[in-house]
């Protein structure tokens, strides 16, 4: 089965999508006001399994790292924390220890919150396609 990668725009926060966690191409869009509002929205729902923030502005950074809870954060990109073995997998609230069980979920949990910041500058084509044998080999 294959889902296209699709954006859903302007989701209600109470509609099903909102509440579980997405392991999929489907990414909802919320349009907020300001980011006192951003902020009272990541802190009014679940814990989240990684949180990404896109800035240039180092204050909202180190806010964002510092206050919200999630098992990673990552500032600037997507998803290259996976690639990163040093950094720890964390999982939080619901995606935490709680609701998993044995000593497989204990290790595979730590609790630590890895925290990655890239800036916008340099990025290698090596991470997008065409993806050729000499990339994939990497």
């Amino acid at each position: 089965m294959k889902i296209s990668p699709t954006i859903l725009l302007d989701v209600p926060l109470d509609s099903l999508i909102m509440s579980e966690e997405i392991f999929g191409p489907l990414l909802p869009i919320l349009t907020l006001n300001n980011l006192k509002e951003c902020f009272h929205v990541i802190h009014s729902r679940p814990k989240p399994l990684a949180a990404y923030l896109f800035t240039k502005d180092h204050k909202l950074k180190e806010r964002f790292a510092k206050t919200v809870s999630a098992g990673s954060i990552v500032v600037n990109d997507t998803a290259v924390h996976f690639t990163l073995p040093t950094l720890p997998f964390g999982g939080v609230g619901e995606s935490g220890i709680g609701s998993y069980h044995g000593k497989f979920s204990f290790d595979a949990f730590s609790h630590k919150k890895s925290v990655l910041f890239k800036s916008f500058l340099g990025d290698s084509a090596i991470r997008y396609p065409p993806y050729s044998r000499k990339k994939l080999d990497c």
